[in-house]
């Protein structure tokens, strides 16, 4: 049985565009079951999310890795003695050649691994890293009914290719939760995917047909999918 939660874009700031993704940071570290870990990977950190829960929860951490594709992001995450920053592509199995097997305590990626281009590739990559693995996945039914009504098909992976690609190198539980954010006027609710970084493919479209998706959207919010996987390795 899925878990829905609904959220108002405007009963509050919601650190501007990021509400979707700071909720489901937050989610991914209640699940969690220690308060103390020597060695963490972040794989696809971003800004810091993962890290800043860490510190919400009194969850200690002896060495950091946070791991980002992106300098601007990392140049964003929080500094510290005990963090360590690695500018990497985690598409690329080189990337991850420094590292020795059960290395890190567990390793943790939070709304990053959807965008892998070849997801069942990165999973076997890292499958031998660590003793314990939480990740989160967007998944295609994300805008699911903005896709619908504009005839177009998601960037991202589908729940079943997912759990399809997991299955080949972890055991594990899986949870899945659908969001919504609700916003005041469809013109709104665009500005957000534009700015929010979880893109629903809507940057293939024509300005007609935009103007018709606008129209013609009709829900007073977005949907998002997000399963929640908490793994070992098989």
């Amino acid at each position: 049985m899925k878990i829905v939660k609904e959220f108002s874009r405007f009963a509050g700031e919601y650190n501007r565009h990021n509400i979707i993704q700071i909720e489901v940071a937050s989610h991914l570290i209640s699940m969690l079951d220690k308060k103390r870990y020597g060695k963490v990977l972040d794989l696809g950190c971003g800004s810091g999310a993962i890290y800043n829960n860490f510190i919400k929860n009194s969850i200690l951490v002896d060495s950091f890795i946070a791991f980002d594709l992106s300098k601007n992001m990392l140049d964003l995450h929080p500094f510290s003695s005990n963090i360590k920053k690695i500018c990497q592509d985690f598409n690329k199995k080189e990337s991850f050649s420094p590292y020795n097997d059960n290395e890190f305590d567990i390793l943790i990626s939070s709304s990053a691994l959807q965008w892998s281009d070849n997801l069942s590739a990165v999973l076997e990559s890292i499958s031998l890293l660590a003793n314990q693995y939480y990740f989160s996945f967007f998944t295609s039914n994300t805008f699911k009914t903005l896709h619908k009504t504009a005839g177009i098909t998601s960037p991202i992976y589908s729940k079943e290719s997912i759990l399809k690609s997991l299955n080949r190198y972890y055991n594990y539980e899986v949870e899945a939760v659908d969001y919504k954010l609700h916003f005041k006027s469809v013109r709104e609710m665009f500005k957000y995917i534009k700015r929010s970084g979880v893109s629903g493919g809507s940057g293939e479209l024509s300005y007609a047909s935009m103007k018709r998706l606008m129209r013609d959207y009709p829900l007073d919010y977005l949907e998002f999918e997000v399963v929640f996987i908490k793994a070992t390795k098989s």
